[in-house]
């Protein structure tokens, strides 16, 4: 029996599907809902910040016609779950679900919207508890709302989807995260010039149970493979599969060092700068004057810097092969 992940494409192998004899767990897998390991047990996946705030804005919505104790939503991945969320007379709200990652700082915080009906067009404001970008980047002005695209994508989908079961012309929805400015100081939106809150993040809507799940099996998986392309997030994943089709592509998240190590030093190491360049040289910031490598992509200074640590690390480890690509898929950087 094959069991394939709908959010990564990756095929289980069958040992693994034979060792579970849950069939409810497989259910989850099989629905993507959940990882499952060699030994035949799940970790659940959770739901980003992104798809809790879809679900506390649709619940507003809908329960401007009737309460609701739970909601759909389409996730930027593509598949549509069912969110807890609560909405009565307009306001609605959604804890944060996160599964089996236990470092989630923001797990089961709450997010809460106001609805109200208006004459046309979908209107969403981003209110207490949601960071602001205090300085600018290549993808947000000065005081914009940390609201990543595919986010606001899955936050207006669920409202226009709600508005549309009522036959509403028009909604304006305010969201909040009451704690959010309190859990904001926590987290690394500081040192990235977000202040005042969270950010609503999520590029597939899902919580990776990464903590656990990455310590063993992924690495089973990378030692397995010939030359493996490892890749440190969602959208390395998707184009390094474009760039890279013949060959085996692995989410390794932050744990490139153990990834190359599985790999006997012979890997690809593919996409976004920040957290790549931090790995091949933590220093890379030093005496740039930039609080981030997004921050340093913007300046004169990056295809010098970037070529420089690229050419070094070529040097230093001859097996690895490094990739920089853009949000688009460009490459940026090629070590060769």
């Amino acid at each position: 029996m094959n069991i394939h992940d709908p959010v990564t494409g990756y095929v289980y192998p069958e040992e693994w599907v034979r060792a579970c004899t849950d069939k409810h767990a497989l259910e989850q897998v099989a629905q993507g809902l959940a990882v499952l390991t060699s030994g035949g047990t799940i970790l659940r996946r959770g739901f980003t910040t992104g798809t809790t705030a879809a679900a506390a804005c649709r619940a507003a919505v809908l329960s401007l016609g009737e309460p609701v104790s739970s909601v759909f939503i389409t996730l930027p991945c593509s598949l549509r779950c069912e969110v807890k969320a609560k909405g009565r007379d307009g306001v609605g709200s959604a804890r944060k679900y996160s599964g089996d990652y236990t470092n989630d700082i923001t797990a089961n915080l709450l997010f809460c919207a106001e609805a109200r009906e208006t004459a046309s067009g979908i209107t969403v404001h981003a209110g207490e508890g949601i960071g602001r970008f205090e300085r600018e980047t290549p993808r947000y002005n000065i005081g914009d709302a940390a609201i990543s695209p595919p986010s606001m994508t899955t936050i207006r989908g669920a409202i226009e989807e709600a508005a549309c079961v009522l036959n509403l012309k028009g909604v304006t929805v305010e969201l909040t995260i009451p704690d959010g400015a309190e859990i904001g100081k926590q987290t690394l939106n500081p040192k990235v010039g977000v202040i005042g809150g969270i950010s609503v993040l999520g590029s597939t809507g899902l919580v990776e149970p990464w903590d656990d799940h990455l310590s063993e099996d992924v690495f089973e998986r990378i030692s397995r493979t010939e030359k493996p392309v490892l890749t440190t997030g969602r959208v390395g994943l998707r184009y390094a599969r474009m760039l890279f089709p013949d060959s085996d592509v692995v989410l390794v998240g932050k744990f490139m060092g153990k990834g190359i190590e599985a790999a006997g030093g012979e890997a690809v190491l593919c996409g976004l700068p920040a957290l790549i360049l931090k790995f091949i040289n933590p220093d890379i910031l030093d005496g740039t004057g930039y609080g981030t490598v997004e921050e340093l992509t913007m300046s004169d200074q990056w295809t010098g810097i970037l070529e420089t640590n690229l050419a070094d690390y070529k040097r230093s480890m001859p097996g690895v092969r490094v990739v920089i690509i853009d949000r688009e898929g460009r490459i940026g950087g090629d070590s060769g």
